[in-house]
């Protein structure tokens, strides 16, 4: 099951609260679903749980029940519910101010919503017949999709009032109303009354933040490691090329001890250097950097000869 099938299961388990919120509800859903004209509803979805509360929502509504209830289909899973009697549509109709022999205006009637818990019964509705929510393991997406233009932009102004920052796009003739920020999708889904989903994306976000956290200190650490490496490897060349032209034997005491521990433990760090010699890791520094600078010194003599 997809995390958006799970999130309209947990929808469909809120119970049909007041009469007005059932008609908020079921006027999310005429306005994303698929057709909503005078003379027709119709509603195709592939959640079972969101068929088996479209018939209770209606009748609770509106008292109308649909032309048919559909069992479901073998191949796919969807289900069409359609309401086509003219008795049934005047019902709908009157509820929201619509008057049958005119086009059907698609409008968001904030009449509708001026309650809250409504307003969260509507989105409720609209996402249920027109949402989805992508996977928080794999990315922040939840949208809502209308075929209406000015319940579109509508939308957007309410979820702004709401404290939403949505963005919008339009895909296949359709308009699209997005929301990509992982804490607004978690509070839309809490307004929605979605709150365990809500927990899921928050939980995937500390996940993420966690694991992103742990590669960066890898990264680190291995960049690190890679550093000391190289540095090593530079100080033991430059007291072998100063063993091979001078010796080591004639380099002053305190750098000739230094050249001899480095070349005795290749693999130590500074700090373990400088704890086995009993100084600080600074005077250690100074003293490899020492020999570097005399065996370049050297080479360049060297150079210098060769050349004249």
């Amino acid at each position: 099951m997809s995390f958006a099938s799970e999130v309209k299961g947990e929808l469909c388990r809120e119970k049909l609260g007041r009469d007005c919120c059932a008609r908020a509800e079921a006027y999310g859903v005429l306005l994303f679903c698929n057709c909503f004209t005078p003379e027709r509803v119709r509603i195709s979805t592939q959640c079972a749980a969101f068929a088996q509360r479209l018939p209770r929502l209606f009748r609770k509504a509106f008292g109308v029940s649909f032309d048919e209830c559909p069992e479901e289909r073998s191949t796919g899973g969807k289900r069409t519910f359609e309401v086509t009697r003219p008795e049934s549509m005047v019902q709908i109709l009157d509820a929201y101010g619509y008057a049958r022999e005119n086009s059907v205006s698609h409008h968001i009637n904030y009449a509708m919503l001026e309650e809250e818990c409504c307003r969260s019964a509507f989105l409720r509705g609209a996402f249920l017949a027109g949402g989805s929510v992508t996977d928080p393991e794999k990315r922040y997406h939840l949208e809502l999709v209308t075929s209406h233009v000015f319940v579109h932009r509508e939308l957007e102004h309410l979820l702004m009032e709401m404290g939403f920052a949505p963005k919008n796009t339009t895909r296949n003739a359709n308009y699209v109303t997005y929301i990509k920020r992982s804490e607004a999708i978690a509070d839309l889904l809490t307004t929605f009354g979605a709150p365990l989903a809500a927990m899921e994306i928050m939980n995937a976000k500390v996940e993420k933040n966690l694991r992103n956290g742990i590669n960066r200190w890898s990264n680190c650490d291995v960049a690190n490691v890679s550093k000391a490496v190289d540095a090593a490897q530079a100080q033991i060349e430059a007291i072998r090329r100063l063993d091979r032209e001078a010796g080591i034997a004639t380099l002053p005491e305190k750098l000739r001890e230094t050249a001899q521990l480095r070349l005795k433990h290749p693999e130590l760090s500074l700090s373990q250097l400088a704890a086995m010699s009993q100084i600080s890791k600074s005077c250690l520094n100074h003293r490899l950097r020492k020999l570097i600078e005399l065996s370049h010194s050297i080479e360049k003599e060297k150079t210098g000869e060769a050349t004249d």
